[in-house]
Order: C-alpha cells, then sequence, then structure tokens
C-alpha cells in the first residue's frame, strides 16, 4: 500500500511537469487586418552624408593699410577689426599694427 502511493505521487509528478512545460500561447499575428496586409512597403530615401572641407585659414597680416571703416575707441585712438583681430593705428606712418602689449606705453599709436 505504501508503495502503491509512492508510485502514484511520482506519476501525478511526472504528468504535472509535464502538462505545465506545454502550454500554449495565443498567437498575436494569427489574423492580420486586411488593412495591415494591403500596405505598401515604402523605402526610406539613402542617408546623405553631407560634405565637409577643409577650412582654409588665412594668414594674419601684421599690417593694414585701410582708408575707411575705422572705429573711435574711448580713449581717442583708431581701430580697425577683422576677422575677429584688432589692429590700431599708428599715428606716425597712418597704419594699422596688429594689436600687442607693447603699443601702450608707445606714443606713435596715441592720437596728438
Amino acid at each position: 500500500m505504501h508503495l502503491k502511493n509512492l508510485i502514484l505521487i511520482f506519476f501525478t509528478g511526472c504528468l504535472f511537469l509535464f502538462a505545465c512545460s506545454k502550454k500554449q500561447q495565443p498567437q498575436v499575428n494569427a489574423v492580420l487586418p486586411v488593412e495591415e496586409v494591403e500596405k505598401p512597403v515604402v523605402e526610406k530615401p539613402a542617408v546623405v552624408k553631407p560634405v565637409r572641407s577643409k577650412l582654409i585659414h588665412s594668414p594674419i597680416p601684421k599690417v593694414l593699410t585701410i582708408y575707411g571703416g575705422m572705429q573711435k575707441s574711448v580713449d581717442g585712438r583708431l581701430y580697425y577689426d577683422l576677422e575677429g583681430r584688432r589692429y590700431w593705428k599708428n599715428y606716425d606712418d597712418g597704419k594699422y599694427y596688429l594689436f600687442n602689449k607693447g603699443m601702450f606705453s608707445d606714443a606713435a599709436f596715441k592720437p596728438h
């Protein structure tokens, strides 16, 4: 009797394990609506990468000769801005020189 119960429990456990491992999952895409079946496939256009050209650096002149477009600073000196660089007027020769620290003490860069 004890052996019959043990065999019955063993077969019931095996049946339970096999039955649980064979679960049936409902298929989501089993029936498609008519609209989804008839839609045409649209191809995406090719991605065009922008062309990168090399940046050409223009040489930075140390001296400029200009006849217009200059501006006046607060202290009365004339200057000209070109591509983010400031040129200050030398009042002795009338040319514009790229800024350097020596211009503060030089009398040629101060208005007369």
